[in-house]
């Protein structure tokens, strides 16, 4: 059995408010026969006397009196509401994945290149700490920082001294750098500045002649100078100390900076400290 809410206000048939946007509804008309008790309804547990509604226009009435209107006002038709068609309601629409982020996911995932610049920075910085080693101390059939000091100064190098302990603790220091990745950029930068110093000593101790290839040619500190400049453009990778910075996963101007650094510091230090033309 339905019935209009006794505290909502009475609204014609067609003057219901337009359902809020977004949120569907519907109703419909009742018919106030509907809501009319049945004459002789006893309960929910006794039998039940259905009464037309004809009979009580004619005058019946279930007490044997006839029928007023002014006893029995007919009730007047009202809207209920009703749960809205389902074709009409509002359903949560499913986000696709969007292909613009999957692809710069799958950029970031870079496979193997990180392993790839490890192997790399690591390969150089050995070479690297094992020279400077070579030369502090001697190790390995080094010449220690006697024999290094007396080598500059033959290369014509002033302040040859000074020099040689910059020289073997940087390169040093360089190396043990690149192996932790740790400041790649920077120590990539001054192993390219050394490197520049031992191939320009090798070219000027050789003059008027110029090979690549080995035992006479210098592919073994061209090699070394390539490595260099490949780990300051490419960055030292997810596997060291620098991980959580820029420059290990997007290096860009910063690596066009230290790689011009390192240039003008190796030609800087031959040009002030020998000024002498290597190819001369």
């Amino acid at each position: 059995m339905t019935s209009q809410p006794h505290d909502a206000p009475w609204q014609r048939p067609g003057e219901a408010p337009e359902p809020a946007p977004g949120r569907p509804a519907a109703a419909r008309l009742v018919d106030p026969e509907d809501d009319l008790t049945p004459v002789g309804y006893p309960g929910d547990f006794g039998p039940t006397t259905v009464i037309p509604y004809q009979e009580l226009n004619q005058g019946a009435s279930p007490a044997g009196g006839a029928y007023h209107p002014l006893d029995q006002q007919e009730p007047l038709p009202y809207a209920q509401p009703q749960a809205a068609p389902r074709h009409l309601a509002a359903e949560p629409a499913e986000i696709e994945p969007h292909d613009d982020h999957d692809r710069h996911d799958d950029i970031g995932r870079r496979g193997t290149q990180n392993l790839g610049l490890l192997v790399l920075r690591v390969g150089l910085g050995v070479v690297l700490g094992a020279h400077g080693l070579q030369k502090l101390f001697g190790w390995w059939g080094g010449q220690g920082l006697g024999g290094l000091r007396n080598s500059l100064a033959d290369a014509g190098f002033q302040h040859a001294d000074i020099l040689s302990y910059v020289s073997a603790g940087g390169e040093l220091a360089a190396g043990v750098l690149l192996v932790l990745g740790l400041f790649t950029p920077v120590a990539a930068a001054g192993a390219l500045a050394f490197l520049i110093n031992e191939l320009l000593v090798s070219v000027s101790g050789r003059p008027h002649t110029f090979a690549y290839f080995l035992p006479q040619g210098h592919e073994y500190q061209i090699t070394l100078i390539v490595l260099a400049v490949a780990i300051v453009l490419a960055g030292p990778g997810r596997y060291g100390l620098d991980a959580n910075r820029g420059w290990s996963h997007r290096p860009f101007i910063g690596s066009f900076v230290a790689l011009l650094a390192g240039i003008a510091a190796g030609i800087a230090v031959w040009v002030l400290l020998n000024g002498v033309n290597p190819i001369a």
